[in-house]
């Protein structure tokens, strides 16, 4: 049993310290003499591309031929379940003026000349280190953009915009060397003085302009605080678990099929964009979970020219392994044409082709035997594959209605042949990485 305990006990130890123990190991043979174990725990980093709109590890990590998967994931995804905790930009300041100011003398100055300077020294190098070290720590905990999962990066920048997670970060550190340059100057001005006055005179004067440099610019620490808590409330994803996406135009309906196929509880209303994220839930099916993602809705327009609700969209099915809800709606309720949704609907299936698909027609209980024609719309009747779409959508749809209940246990039957057959095509991508870095 004691054999067993050691070998628990060194599985439980952090990877940092086993990264730590090795370094103490000798070299022979010009190589690291380091249990199997140790190395494979500080080993287990995975990196990951986008191949064919699915995501699988890339062939970077074929030398490492030791890896634990769960943990490898660990590492690329849920980076915004780990960051730290931003505390208030006044609360660290008044907690670290608190703190300084408790701080005393060396005992046995005698010359009140020297203890007073001592003191203000050690307050200003307190002060100094109490205000610095948070911004230091969120510098270094806060995780490089360009590390993340694709998935993961594609939100920081809808959600922040484009290089204002950097910007934020880089005002943070900024401030911690402001700081810690002020905190080390006035901190030797003190330790300079020649009397007593001119030591109190510069302890008041350093901790004044300290406390000035942080209420000026903490507000850096500020907006640090509402990013963590804009990317905490994101999703988690988990990508090793099937997901059904719900894609199609602005208000189709597919937030009211997400809370009917599964747990999510998306907002419903009658207006373009209802859905400002990416939303989750999940389906529970023979003892499986599944995920079900409701996306915001596409537009007909170049992807130059989509907002960034329809770049969530377009994100979420290039960077995870999801089968695809196409949601279509004909009866002329959702404010896109039948001719648009199907330019839209050709272009992303064309797109992202190498995911599981299925089609559904919604408000079914609202189509008319003749289609609706907007007047904007080309009613051009020489294409046969438009004219079809618009009173019967594609080929293979089914047709549902949440008001009648029409078509709805189909739906659900067919979403979870879907997510089986998903998680089918997962575990065979996992087995040939597997095969391939065992052969490698």
């Amino acid at each position: 049993m004691s054999g067993t305990s050691s070998l628990i006990q060194l599985w439980q130890i952090p990877s940092t310290k086993l990264s730590f123990a090795r370094s103490k190991f000798s070299k022979v043979a010009g190589r690291y003499m380091v249990p199997a174990l140790c190395f494979s725990k500080d080993m287990q980093t995975v990196t990951y591309e986008i191949v064919n709109g699915s995501y699988v590890p890339n062939d970077q990590n074929k030398p490492n031929k030791v890896k634990d998967k769960a943990l490898g994931t660990q590492e690329t995804v849920g980076a915004f379940q780990k960051l730290p905790v931003v505390m208030p930009s006044v609360d660290i300041l008044y907690s670290s003026l608190r703190k300084a100011r408790k701080v005393s003398a060396t005992k046995g100055i005698p010359n009140a000349a020297k203890r007073e300077r001592n003191k203000g020294a050690k307050q200003l190098d307190t002060l100094m280190k109490e205000l610095a070290v948070p911004l230091r720590m969120y510098k270094e905990n806060f995780p490089n953009r360009k590390q993340l999962h694709p998935y993961e990066r594609s939100l920081v920048e809808l959600t922040l915009g484009d290089g204002n997670y950097e910007e934020v970060l880089g005002r943070v550190d900024a401030l911690r060397k402001k700081v810690t340059g002020v905190g080390k100057e006035h901190a030797a001005l003190c330790a300079k003085s020649t009397s007593k006055r001119e030591a109190e005179e510069r302890l008041s004067e350093g901790m004044a302009k300290l406390e000035k440099i942080f209420i000026q610019e903490g507000k850096a620490v500020d907006n640090l605080l509402n990013i963590a808590k804009t990317l905490r409330a994101m999703p988690v994803v988990d990508l090793e678990s099937p997901t059904l996406c719900l894609v199609g135009a602005p208000n189709v309906g597919k937030s009211t099929l997400v809370r009917i196929l599964s747990t999510g509880k998306p907002e419903i209303c009658n207006y373009p964009f209802t859905t400002r994220g990416i939303l989750m839930g999940h389906i529970a099916f023979n003892y499986q979970n599944f995920q079900v993602t409701d996306t915001p809705g596409l537009l007909r327009r170049h992807d130059d020219d989509r907002n960034n609700l329809e770049k969530l969209t377009l994100a979420v099915l290039s960077h995870l392994p999801t089968a695809v809800l196409y949601v279509h709606d004909l009866s002329g309720e959702c404010g896109t044409s039948p001719s648009d949704q199907f330019v839209i609907y050709k272009e992303i299936k064309e797109r992202f082709s190498n995911h599981l698909w299925l089609d559904a027609v919604s408000k079914c209980d609202l189509l008319q035997e003749s289609p609706v024609l907007y007047v904007t719309e080309d009613s051009d009747a020489d294409h046969l594959e438009l004219a079809r779409y618009r009173k019967v959508g594609p080929d293979g749809a089914i047709h549902v209605s949440v008001n009648s209940e029409t078509g709805l246990n189909e739906l659900k039957a067919r979403v979870h042949e879907l997510l089986l057959s998903q998680s089918s095509r997962i575990k065979s991508q996992e087995i040939n990485q597997e095969t391939e870095q065992v052969t490698s």
